[in-house]
């Protein structure tokens, strides 16, 4: 009795029929529209030897035989591409009778021990043989162990239940080589499901019939509708047994091969890698010229420009350093900056070797393309630990230009945290990279300096930074103190320890030192936002009322966003309210316009958006602080999408007003800082310093300051899939953004007004491919999506009166949304078939209503300009 694995009879020469059938598909789309092909043929298997001292272990042959391709669906005859193509025209002569060559395989407990064909035969002709080798292991008892079959080392599960056997192959155990990468951030990513069954049915110890089936499904996390699925089903059926060709006599395995054929050669079972190479495809010259005017500058927040962008990548991660070194010598001023943006986010080695070629550092003038090539590196969906490496080494050496010093460790702090989330901490190059901000940071003696690398360690969020962020919170003065305290606000509150809560504590309550306004709000929105306890909530519904004037209002307004918004805070803070010492009309009447306020963008089934907005006015009513964030979040991860920050300080003596406590020696600034994506920009100056701005102000065109204008790649995912059957199928995902952010402050002394301007111009548009190429034949599955739209944010204050009065303005354009699905068949000659389908619909603009007292005030600012109070309110 053979109880390990299947047996074959002696002298007999088994008939099946065989096929393997791919489907490609939207993830709830039927198997009946699907694109897709069937390859069916017969395959003859008898036993060639059976060692004498182990009856567990044989040589069986299997032959391939009367191959057809065809239509996996019934098409019409015009709609079908293999009509009138014999199989020797689809499969060519050369390959058909490569496949029809029988290949040996040596069962030992059934499983396959060694796999014998033939050494120069294609590679995917011998990776369908390959699939079909695989049906013929099997065990037959119930349990779990890796197995190596054509789908590489797999743990897999057996149920055996009298003559059935149910094997169940866990595909993401695989280890086998392929190309891939994903997204760096969790709701940029794709999600996959991947499932793996073979039912076998066995009669008189060997097969009757083998049903396979493999399930792909990938699904993009911040829209679940759209997504892929690949489905790929072997059948093996017996039809009949005949009188077949007798046993090889022999001891040895090695002398019965060679008595066989002395060509066959023993060879992994495991599938071969296959890159078919592209005939027809134009070169990344050509492709360049064929894109080129949808990437100038002014195009750049239109739809057209992300879809070349993307293809571009798609295009250069094929090219060699020669040639992306030919478009970026030749090509002219204006569209550099976009080729660099494409360069620099393809992220391949010949990429890299080619932008660091042509960049020179210490040359000033390029700085355009120099911050376009840092600002790309830092929004990097994979990076590798040389892009890292060859960052440290320029700052090491010479940089013409300061700022351009000053994004290269900004970045470098933003790799830092991508590589250590991907596991890459004890790198060697991250390593260094950290050792060199830490140490500079420590050594700094210019305000510069230390602000420069205050900004590196916001974006690297190392825990070991810590201490030293702290120090900086708690005893620097000005901007590097309320640096410091932000890069902490960062941190997942899992890292704040007692000794942050403590420090921050001390900040706000000014236990040690009077600190500024903007400090100490940071401060308190950190113990709020890390599991309080009821004492510490407690102090700070205290403070309120002896706080300075705006900040009173600021505090209260934040208090009653945690508890609105249902904050994790929310329920300690309510059981404080409940005290009447906390919870007390003088206190919750404090006059004033500074604010804070959360609301939802959207709530959909997969990803929600919130938006944040707070803004902090000095007493003499002129702006300090306006935080704009925008954070999208699912349910295991987050995104901080953007953050908008507008600072002023020290001009209370323009309007001839007294400076609040601790701020009386600040000196004239105002500025913008971003962060885009999770990555901290460098911070833009409006001005610095009296002299600076009075002739800003005198020169004022109240024109916007340019933020961040350029194209991002946020989606990149690629898989590589090895099917049962035999064909690679290679999944693709890109989703690419063309940003402009621009923010201006204008101020009218004659009117005593000012007014702060954000605008973000944004297209997103995702592109993704799902192919299985199988070399005589292509089926695949595109499907894109794009959204074009505009978030504008303006802040009006007019200051001639106290409380004066402040008019916030969030408006979202309507956008329009279009999506589109194509699945096509095609075969090498040409002939192809396509199916498309096409939506477009327009998403309603939106005015944000934020807050009743804004809505109050705003009626008061345009009252006073009737003209302008019908477009708003």
């Amino acid at each position: 009795g053979h109880t390990t694995g299947a047996s074959l009879n002696n002298d007999k020469l088994y008939k099946f029929a065989y096929s393997a059938e791919v489907y490609v598909d939207q993830v709830k789309g039927s198997l009946q529209k699907s694109s897709g092909y069937r390859f069916s043929s017969g395959v003859d298997v008898n036993l060639l030897w059976r060692n004498p001292d182990n009856d567990d272990d044989q040589l069986v042959k299997i032959m391939i035989r009367d191959v057809q391709v065809e239509n996996v669906n019934e098409r019409p005859a015009a709609k079908n591409i293999f009509k009138g193509k014999s199989t020797e025209k689809i499969i060519g002569k050369k390959h058909l009778e490569a496949l029809q060559r029988p290949i040996v395989v040596e069962l030992v407990r059934g499983k396959v021990k060694n796999f014998y064909s033939y050494q120069n035969e294609p590679v995917f002709t011998q990776n369908i043989k390959r699939g079909l080798a695989s049906l013929f292991q099997l065990q037959l008892h119930s349990g779990t162990a890796p197995e190596v079959d054509i789908s590489g080392k797999c743990n897999t599960t057996y149920h055996v239940r009298q003559d059935q056997v149910t094997k169940i192959k866990a595909l993401d155990s695989c280890e086998i080589e392929k190309e891939g990468f994903t997204s760096h951030n969790q709701i940029l990513d794709v999600n996959t499901k991947v499932t793996s069954t073979t039912v076998y049915v066995l009669e008189d110890s060997f097969i009757k019939s083998v049903k396979a089936e493999e399930n792909y499904i990938f699904l993009l996390n911040s829209r679940r509708k759209t997504g892929a699925k690949i489905v790929s089903k072997q059948r093996l059926e017996l039809k009949s047994v005949q009188s077949g060709p007798g046993l090889i006599a022999g001891k040895q395995v090695a002398s019965v091969i060679k008595t066989l054929d002395s060509s066959y050669v023993a060879m992994p079972l495991v599938a071969e890698p296959a890159h078919a190479e592209c005939k027809k495809c134009p070169s990344l010259s050509e492709h360049w010229q064929s894109i080129r005017e949808h990437m100038s500058p002014e195009k750049l927040s239109k739809a057209e420009a992300a879809r070349s962008f993307l293809s571009f990548i798609q295009n250069m991660r094929k090219a060699t350093k020669e040639e992306i070194l030919q478009i970026l010598r030749t090509e002219s001023k204006e569209l550099l900056p976009q080729v660099v943006d494409a360069v620099t986010s393809a992220q391949t080695p010949a990429s890299l070797e080619a932008i660091l070629e042509f960049l020179d550092f210490k040359d000033a003038s390029t700085f355009v393309l120099q911050e376009r090539f840092l600002y790309a590196c830092g929004f990097a969906s994979h990076p590798s630990e040389m892009l890292l490496k060859s960052l440290t080494a320029k700052f090491k050496g010479d940089i013409a230009n300061e700022e351009i010093r000053e994004t290269l460790v900004i970045v470098m702090g933003a790799l830092i945290r991508k590589l250590c989330d991907r596991d890459g901490c004890k790198l060697p190059a991250v390593m260094e990279a950290k050792r060199l901000i830490l140490n500079r940071l420590e050594k700094a003696k210019k305000d510069d300096n230390v602000r420069m690398y205050l900004l590196a360690l916001k974006n690297a969020l190392l825990p070991e930074a810590i201490p030293l962020l702290l120090k900086y919170a708690e005893s620097e003065e000005g901007p590097n103190s309320n640096l410091a305290a932000t890069a902490l606000q960062r941190y997942d509150p899992s890292f704040l320890t007692k000794e942050v809560k403590e420090t921050m504590n001390r900040i706000y309550h000014q236990n040690h030192k009077v600190h500024e306004k903007t400090v100490r709000t940071t401060a308190a929105a950190i113990i709020l936002n890390s599991n309080p306890s009821y004492m510490e909530v407690k102090n700070i519904l205290l403070s309120i009322g002896e706080l300075p004037l705006e900040m009173n209002k600021y505090m209260l307004s934040m208090i009653q966003d945690i508890i609105r918004f249902e904050m994790p805070s929310s329920k300690t803070v309510r059981k404080v309210l409940r005290d009447m010492r906390a919870h007390n009309y003088h206190r919750f009447s404090k006059m004033g316009s500074s604010s804070a306020y959360s609301g939802y963008i959207t709530r959909g089934p997969d990803v929600s958006s919130t938006y944040s907005l707070d803004i902090l006015y000095s007493g003499s009513g002129i702006l300090r602080r306006s935080n704009m964030n925008i954070r999208i979040f699912d349910r295991n991860a987050e995104l901080h999408a953007s953050q908008v920050v507008l600072e002023a300080q020290g001009l209370e003596s323009i309007i001839a007003a007294t400076p609040d406590e601790g701020e009386e020696n600040l000196d004239s600034f105002a500025g913008m800082s971003a962060i885009l994506f999770d990555v901290q920009l460098r911070p833009v100056t409006f001005f610095q310093g009296y002299g600076d701005l009075m002739s800003k102000m005198l020169s004022a065109t109240g024109e916007p300051v340019n933020v961040v204008k350029g194209l991002v790649l946020l989606t990149d995912y690629l898989q590589e899939i090895q099917l049962q059957s035999g064909p690679r199928a290679n999944v693709e995902f890109l989703g690419g953004l063309a940003i402009d952010i621009s923010g201006g402050m204008e101020f009218s002394l004659w009117y005593r007004e000012s007014k702060t301007n954000v605008k973000n111009r944004v297209t997103m548009y995702i592109t993704g491919n799902t192919e299985v190429d199988s070399f005589f034949v292509k089926t695949g599955m595109e499907t894109t999506m794009e959204v074009e739209t505009a978030l504008d944010f303006i802040s009006t204050v007019q200051f001639s009166q106290y409380p004066f009065l402040v008019c916030m303005q969030m408006d979202r354009v309507e956008s329009p949304f279009r999506r589109s699905v194509t699945k096509y068949e095609s075969l090498p000659s040409g002939r192809r078939y396509t199916a498309r389908r096409q939506r477009m619909e327009l998403l309603p603009g939106n005015e944000y209503p934020l807050h009743q007292e804004n809505s109050d005030m705003c009626r008061k600012v345009f009252g006073q300009k009737s003209d302008s109070s019908s477009n708003w309110f």
